[in-house]
């Protein structure tokens, strides 16, 4: 995968200075994301692969998706990828873009996974503590995984906090076994 990164990495550069430059962040995050999307799908999949299609046919498709949020620019941008074999890179270059932004917007996107949802003073307090510590705006993105047991893991960027019951657990049966 971090090949894939890297190669997404100089489109998404580009992508993002361009977006910028003209005043259209939000437009190109939007056509990008939904370029994700479209490549993600499992229509998408099964036509790439299916006889007699032409990459002309798959950019035409997301392009089609896009709609309105795709410019002169990212269409040019769409069928420069095609030209390169890197279609299938539009969900890296996406999520680069996305980080891209948010740093732009000083914004860390926080993927909150808690063994029970958590409640509006819960989510808020833990916004609050992270803005603290992150200096940063914080927009949580929260899910459940019961397999938690109790707790939350904590993850942004580089940071990971697992305040998990399962990992305290598994941390004590390595120490009384260990």
């Amino acid at each position: 995968m971090a090949e894939r990164a890297t190669v997404a990495r100089p489109y998404a550069r580009a992508a993002f200075a361009h977006a910028k430059e003209q005043g259209r962040l939000a437009q190109w995050s939007q056509w990008l994301a939904r370029g994700r999307d479209t490549v993600e799908s499992d229509e998408y999949q099964r036509l790439q692969h299916a006889p007699g299609v032409r990459t002309d046919d798959l950019t035409g498709l997301i392009a089609g998706v896009a709609g309105d949020a795709l410019d002169v620019h990212g269409r040019a941008l769409l069928d420069l990828l095609a030209e390169n074999g890197r279609v299938g890179h539009l969900p890296e270059i996406a999520a680069q873009f996305e980080e891209l932004l948010a740093a732009d917007q000083n914004v860390a996107d926080v993927e909150v996974v808690s063994a029970v949802p958590l409640d509006a003073r819960q989510t808020e307090r833990l916004a609050g503590a992270l803005r603290g510590r992150l200096r940063r705006e914080v927009r949580l993105h929260c899910r459940t995984d019961a397999s938690l047991v109790g707790g939350a893991i904590v993850r942004s960027g580089d940071l990971l906090i697992d305040g998990s019951l399962k990992n305290k657990l598994a941390r004590l049966e390595t120490e009384l076994t260990g």
